[in-house]
């Protein structure tokens, strides 16, 4: 079969195709011939050398930790009704990774069926997003009329939250940088889309908010703009600081935080069966029409 690997750090260029023994699942195991793998922001920031004190990868690796496909083989103890099933899974090889080929391996406990209509791409690019989008929205518990700001709004996840508070009755503030990024940021129905990158921004956010600040913010960029995001939420407010795309995650002080009564959490840590049944419900959701992801 056909694989890519990361025969080093650096850009896209170091990512190679070879060939490699097609595989047979072990005990508990299945082999899901791969429609499509997602490819989230941080296995950018892998591949290119700048996880290497976070993550224990190394060159050559074979990228990717989530795939989408179809079911063709399973190994002794598991399910055989499992073969021709569309699935999602998170891929087993290389301590996690593995998804960049024509053939994972995946535990059948993570197995994820893909609900009927719901096309092999879409279900890949909510495996991973579209679980913690479910998990941080529950945790911020976003009421009708509440104002929400959702920066890198027009990421993989960052535009989940935007259709999910637009659902919830929420008046929605996408921020993202530039006008490409800010169409995706109006499709997905925020009230208002604006560009970080342009002076000025927070205070439109104030003036939307009647000066009050943002109930809710769902932080994708972290670094200066996460900061910025921070000083414009509400008092009372909850502040998600789960994103680095803008060089780390957003330097929020305890103490301010409590001195303006702001609740403000991390990155959300779930069991494996807790991150499937968040799968599986985005993969609903997506099916029924409520959410859409945008890929490419």
């Amino acid at each position: 079969m056909l694989v890519i690997e990361a025969a080093e750090f650096g850009g896209p260029g170091v990512l190679v195709p070879r060939q490699a023994p097609d595989p047979v699942p072990g005990p508990g195991q299945a082999v899901v011939r791969v429609a499509a793998a997602d490819v989230l922001f941080v296995d950018t920031l892998i591949r290119s050398g700048l996880g290497v004190g976070f993550f224990p990868i190394r060159p050559p690796y074979i990228p990717g930790n989530g795939v989408a496909g179809l079911v063709t083989a399973t190994g002794d103890g598991a399910d055989p009704s499992w073969a021709g099933r569309a699935v999602v899974a998170r891929t087993g090889g290389n301590g996690g990774w593995g998804g960049y080929a024509e053939q994972a391996v995946a535990a059948v406990d993570d197995l994820i069926p893909v609900p009927d209509g719901l096309s092999l791409p879409v279900a890949a690019a909510l495996l991973h997003d579209g679980a913690t989008a479910e998990s941080v929205l529950d945790r911020a518990a976003v009421r009708s009329g509440e104002s929400v700001l959702v920066t890198a709004a027009a990421g993989g996840m960052g535009v989940l939250l935007v259709q999910f508070a637009r659902a919830a009755g929420a008046r929605v503030i996408g921020a993202a940088r530039g006008e490409r990024k800010l169409e995706v940021v109006r499709a997905a129905g925020a009230d208002l889309a604006l560009d970080y990158s342009e002076p000025g921004w927070v205070k439109q956010v104030a003036a939307f908010t009647g000066g009050r600040g943002a109930d809710v913010v769902f932080d994708g960029a972290g670094g200066a703009l996460g900061g910025a995001a921070f000083e414009v939420t509400a008092a009372g407010g909850r502040f998600s600081a789960h994103g680095v795309s803008d060089g780390g995650f957003a330097a929020i002080g305890p103490g301010e935080a409590a001195r303006r009564g702001i609740t403000v959490h991390g990155i959300p840590q779930h069991e494996p069966a807790d991150l499937r049944r968040l799968a599986a419900r985005a993969l609903a959701d997506a099916a029924a029409g409520r959410i859409e992801p945008v890929i490419g």
